[in-house]
């Protein structure tokens, strides 16, 4: 397994947590299914499965997972239903209903759909990291992130949890290296990068497997642009895009990685050989990020 998206949080390093008080902050919000007439539940499940534990622990790290159950409610066949029933009203009054009385039959109409709705479920991944103070939600969207970090909150008492902020923004450091066509310490500039304008224009140009010819590069940061997404490698072994908002995405172990992973005799051990793997790849490289980009900030 690896996580292909991370939204990046700090904890204490190292995190006084064991695997078994975690379990029991999480366990009075763990995952109930929707009834009948509700539209979403969400709570923490077991990431290994029904026989696994709520936090499954490998080598002294962590991962849970969050679960959102959705009612799917077209809101065309909403639509539809709301008319039908106008139209019962209309032959009942004489007259259409108003604005405001389709608003309500809307609502009934939902209401009245919602129990034999479909259901669709997705799970979301958490990497915590106790002894180098690592929260990592494996989710492209921050609003993804920001699920699992509010239900963690009302779950775990006074949990220490924080953003990872670092010293230097990383719109201007990443501007930094293409202008002077030189990467940070064991990281390597990829084929991928955006550069947008700081100005009312917006204007901006992309890079898609396209090599970063440095005068063009420098052309574009010379007339105002400021590179706000940019693929990289670290130490030959992870290849991601870095975000202006510090966000890491389209995260790829590469063959160095697959080339060690040790051969596993069942689905536990490989999950679990991969899951060290993973925890172990990545604490290194967020260390050498934030170490790039300034260190962590500090209140």
């Amino acid at each position: 397994m690896f996580f292909r998206n991370l939204q990046i949080y700090r904890l204490p390093a190292p995190w006084g947590m064991t695997a078994q008080r975690l379990a029991a902050y999480l366990e009075p919000q763990g995952f109930v299914p929707t009834s009948s007439n509700e539209l979403m539940r969400q709570g923490f499940d077991r990431p290994r499965g029904a026989d696994g534990a709520l936090v499954h622990e490998v080598a002294g790290q962590f991962l849970i997972a969050l679960k959102t159950q959705k009612k799917i409610l077209p809101s065309a066949a909403v639509n539809e239903r709301a008319k039908a029933m106008a139209a019962d009203l209309e032959k009942q009054q004489g007259f259409p209903p108003g604005r405001k009385a389709m608003r309500e039959l809307k609502e009934r109409a939902a209401d009245e759909m919602l129990p034999k709705a479909f259901s669709v479920s997705r799970t979301t991944l958490v990497w915590i990291d106790p002894k180098n103070g690592w929260l990592v939600v494996d989710a492209a969207a921050p609003s993804r992130a920001d699920d699992v970090v509010k239900l963690l909150l009302k779950a775990v008492d006074k949990m220490p949890l924080e953003s990872l902020r670092v010293q230097r923004s990383p719109v201007a450091m990443m501007t930094g290296w293409l202008d002077a066509d030189e990467a940070p310490h064991g990281f390597t500039i990829d084929r991928d990068a955006t550069l947008r304008a700081t100005g009312e224009s917006r204007a901006q140009v992309g890079y898609k497997s396209h090599t970063l010819e440095p005068e063009d590069v420098r052309r574009h940061i010379a007339a105002g642009k400021q590179c706000t997404r940019l693929a990289m490698t670290w130490n030959d072994r992870i290849s991601f895009v870095l975000t202006e908002s510090l966000a890491i995405k389209g995260v790829k172990p590469l063959d160095v990685i697959r080339e060690n992973a040790a051969a596993a005799a069942d689905d536990t051990e490989r999950f679990d050989n991969g899951f060290m793997l993973m925890s172990g790849e990545l604490a290194k490289l967020l260390a050498g990020l934030v170490e790039a980009l300034g260190g962590e900030a500090k209140l």
